[in-house]
């Protein structure tokens, strides 16, 4: 009986848009798992040369071209992500519950920092084709994992705080004028 409730009041626009949000989180996660499994291969993995030489041929299954590429692409997504929530999933949660103004004040500035690690993620994969070494390999992964832990945190505080006012959504909320 309580399940039936539950779905009268949670209208199923909204709850789509949670799902979706999850779902791009979950993307986010698993993808940031991967490219620093990478990270971690290219720094104990195939020597200085032979990860160079792929690199001049343009061998895809070189494990550092494989993380210049994902890592890059990453930062895109990233980004990307963050700019639309900016623009419209923050403007729509501050109009329907204005409650949630501190919540977003945190979730933009927390965009902000994170936006900083993608920068030295992006600029570490570039570092390695330009210097690579021991101390480049071990900065990328220093970055990642900083990346890692401020991007983790930044999802799990944005779930929990913002997904009970999207499932309440029925429609976009219009933007004030």
């Amino acid at each position: 009986m309580e399940s039936v409730e539950n779905e009268r009041r949670t209208p199923a626009w909204g709850e789509a848009m949670a799902e979706e949000l999850l779902w791009v989180h979950s993307k986010i996660r698993h993808d940031l798992g991967v490219i620093r499994e990478l990270a971690e291969r290219v720094r104990d993995g195939a020597p200085t040369e032979e990860i160079r030489s792929e690199i001049a041929s343009l061998q895809t299954n070189s494990p550092l071209w494989k993380l210049r590429v994902n890592c890059l692409y990453y930062c895109r997504i990233v980004h990307t992500h963050h700019r639309i929530e900016d623009r419209m999933l923050f403007p729509a949660l501050r109009q329907t519950n204005p409650v949630l103004d501190p919540v977003v004040d945190r979730l933009e500035s927390d965009h902000v920092r994170i936006g900083g690690h993608l920068d030295e993620v992006e600029a570490g994969v570039e570092g390695l084709v330009t210097s690579d070494g021991s101390e480049t390999r071990q900065q990328l992964v220093d970055a990642l994992n900083r990346l890692a832990e401020h991007l983790l945190a930044h999802l799990k505080y944005e779930e929990e705080s913002i997904l009970p006012t999207m499932r309440t959504w029925e429609t976009w909320p219009n933007r004030r004028r």
